[in-house]
């Protein structure tokens, strides 16, 4: 009992802190409460340890607070489904639940992007608060529901890089004909700009790349990329990944699974989907910085992308949502929701953390 009250504890002050789920009861584990086991299959492979991890994070969890009671059984890509059909599997019904990046899913509904992340909107903190305060648990949750799954946050990469390429990339005409391999909305805005966008799993990236299949890939960042191999294969390495600015990853949860847990059960996979998302990030600001510096002692050429590609990146986007909204009321709204938040986050991001992190660039750099 002492371990489920110290996890539970600590869970809702984590969720406090990073999610606003103080609200969050921390109920007595019952005697009688069932032996549960679950399926939970990824969209990521075992080699990306902090992404697939995430899952193994909130399993540990969840097995210690409920004194092994509930048992979730996590299975990589590939393991039961490949990765870019984990989704698809709780919808229907063929496992309990997933863990995969809303994203990946764009294809059925745009919408389904913006769970993750889309070009030039949320950062990681904004993306957070609008998940967790703003609108945006509210607005998801309805979402989601047509498709019969629960939704709890529970991962992110923060913002990632603009991806491995085989050329140097110096003017928009670089981009006409490239195939290039990037998931979500982000594939749809640079195919405005020549680009023909793959969406490959993380597990054929390194192949396809390889075997000249694709010309460059984006995946995350400095810490995966290098476990990918990315660099062996294509030396360009741009920067920021403005299609992701953020990526939010989501544990769904059929709603049948969901309803059939005691509420006790219910509020412990809560906190630990929560403390599974900060340790995430935590995770990747450790990893990231060395993994940086040792690309570029391999040879890895790190290049900013030009403001011209950028600026037409930016243009794309901003078109590409209004032609999406004017179809798609679900999109619009959650689309509107972001954007007005966006306003707000940015005026107090200039006078906090950009002004901040501004100050402190100039003086190390000295």
């Amino acid at each position: 009992m002492t371990t489920r009250r110290t996890f539970l504890t600590k869970a809702v002050t984590s969720t406090t802190v990073v999610a606003g789920l103080a609200a969050i009861a921390t109920p007595t584990i019952a005697q009688s409460d069932p032996v549960i086991k679950w399926r939970c299959v990824s969209s990521f492979p075992k080699n990306l340890d902090v992404l697939f991890g995430c899952a193994p994070v909130l399993a540990k969890a969840v097995a210690q607070a409920t004194d092994n009671k509930f048992q979730i059984q996590v299975h990589a890509a590939g393991e039961i489904v490949p990765g870019l059909q984990a989704f698809d599997a709780v919808a229907g019904n063929s496992v309990e639940m997933c863990h995969t990046a809303s994203y990946y899913y764009a294809g059925k509904d745009p919408a389904f992007a913006l769970g993750t992340h889309a070009p030039f909107l949320l950062n990681t903190r904004q993306q957070t608060a609008w998940a967790y305060h703003g609108e945006g648990k509210e607005l998801l949750e309805a979402f989601y529901k047509k498709y019969n799954v629960v939704a709890l946050p529970g991962g992110n990469t923060t913002t990632q890089m603009g991806g491995w390429f085989r050329k140097e990339i110096k003017t928009l005409d670089d981009l006409k004909g490239l195939k290039f391999r990037i998931s979500g909305l982000g594939g749809q805005v640079l195919a405005r700009l020549g680009v023909i966008a793959q969406q490959i799993g993380a597990g054929d990236i390194y192949s396809a790349l390889e075997r000249g299949t694709i010309d460059a890939a984006e995946f995350n960042g400095p810490y995966d990329d290098e476990k990918l191999g990315l660099y062996k294969v294509a030396p360009n390495y741009y920067y920021p990944g403005f299609w992701d600015g953020t990526s939010l990853q989501h544990f769904f949860i059929g709603n049948g699974a969901w309803d059939s847990l005691p509420k006790s059960y219910q509020s412990i996979l809560s906190s630990a989907a929560a403390m599974a998302n900060i340790d995430s990030i935590a995770h990747y600001d450790v990893l990231n910085p060395p993994a940086l510096r040792r690309l570029v002692g391999a040879g890895t050429k790190l290049r900013p992308f030009p403001a011209p590609i950028v600026d037409a990146a930016y243009r794309a986007s901003m078109s590409l949502y209004d032609e999406i909204s004017a179809s798609n009321p679900t999109f619009k709204t959650i689309y509107e929701s972001q954007k007005n938040f966006q306003k707000e986050a940015v005026m107090w991001n200039q006078v906090s953390e950009y002004a901040y992190d501004t100050a402190i660039n100039r003086q190390l750099r000295r």
